[in-house]
């Protein structure tokens, strides 16, 4: 018998406030039709002025808990995946400790921008196997509209605000690919690629917070490239093929890399969770919210064997199989 990390509940947080393409539309050289076209996006959400990362993690994170009939005082761990921090320090997961009123155990922040998520599961899952934890919060959240150059249509159009929450519970397994729980991770980045998404401030080169700049079209062709791949990677490691896939959950960045992603894997559309048109790439925020949306709406069910998938700044991606 072997620890395995197993999803005990989800959830997903939005700001009130909804942008659409529209709304954009007004305020730089853009329109609805351009957008769709382009990413398959409609509308996103924005946090409102005073309402931080850590409030939105911190909305998603009781969802979850109350989905899993849990209580704060039970978890021994918090992971926040974020771009988007609070402040410098400290990390924006002991501000949701405290705000949960958890007083044992430990939490922190990860960043791997969009990838954050997959990173964050991978270390919460071995916290859990290596019996460092018995019941851990992996969060992802963010509030990229603090980071966007609202006067630049080739990237305000693509970003928004919310996150996401699962909540792991330790149980036993025999190990194999029919077990509950997180099956296996698989994490992968290559810097030299840099230059082609990232935020032009920080506090040790330029003491500002600066704005994301991104290469569009150099992107694509590496996520797909790269998604694909380490999607594969998941499968062989557990023997499996994509038929065994009962839902991939990808990172919700921009439809065309959605469908060109799951083609090459050999995914149906009708197997694919899409949030993307009604939340826009919210970063680390994507997979856990497109999760808790398709876990409410009845899609993905106990048994299910999701392929999780992102791709980001850094550049940073992996893959991550959970069998539900």
């Amino acid at each position: 018998m072997v620890a395995r990390a197993v999803v005990a509940g989800c959830g997903g947080y939005l700001p009130e406030t909804v942008l659409t393409n529209a709304d954009l539309a007004r305020s730089v050289d853009t329109s609805d039709e351009w957008i769709v076209q382009r990413t398959g996006i409609r509308e996103r959400r924005v946090a409102a002025e005073g309402e931080f990362t850590s409030h939105l993690a911190t909305a998603a994170a009781r969802i979850a808990l109350d989905r899993a009939a849990m209580l704060p005082s039970e978890l021994d761990l918090i992971v926040v995946a974020t771009a988007t921090p609070d402040e410098t320090f400290p990390a924006t997961a002991t501000r949701v400790q405290d705000a949960l009123d958890m007083r044992r155990g430990a939490a922190f922040d990860v960043q791997a921008v969009c990838s954050g998520f997959i990173y964050a599961l991978n270390v919460a899952d071995n916290f859990i196997r290596l019996g460092q934890s018995e019941a851990a919060l992996v969060i992802g959240a963010e509030t990229f509209s603090r980071i966007l150059d609202w006067q630049d249509r080739a990237t305000c159009v693509l970003f928004g605000d919310g996150a996401g929450a699962v909540v792991l519970r330790a149980e036993q397994g025999e190990g194999t690919a029919a077990d509950r729980g997180v099956l296996s991770n698989h994490l992968r980045s290559d810097g030299r690629h840099h230059d082609l998404l990232f935020v032009d401030g920080g506090p040790s080169s330029t003491r500002t917070v600066g704005h994301l700049r991104m290469a569009g079209r150099d992107v694509f062709r590496h996520a797909v490239v790269n998604l694909a791949s380490v999607m594969q990677e998941a499968l062989a490691a557990n023997g499996l093929t994509a038929d065994d896939i009962d839902w991939v959950v990808p990172h919700q960045a921009n439809l065309r890399i959605i469908r060109s992603t799951s083609s090459k894997l050999g995914m149906p559309e009708e197997k694919v969770i899409v949030t993307v048109d009604h939340h826009a790439n919210t970063s680390a925020a994507s997979i856990p919210l497109a999760l808790a949306e398709a876990v409410t709406d009845g899609r993905i069910k106990r048994g299910d064997l999701c392929l999780l998938e992102a791709m980001g700044g850094g550049f940073a991606w992996g893959a991550s199989l959970v069998r539900w």
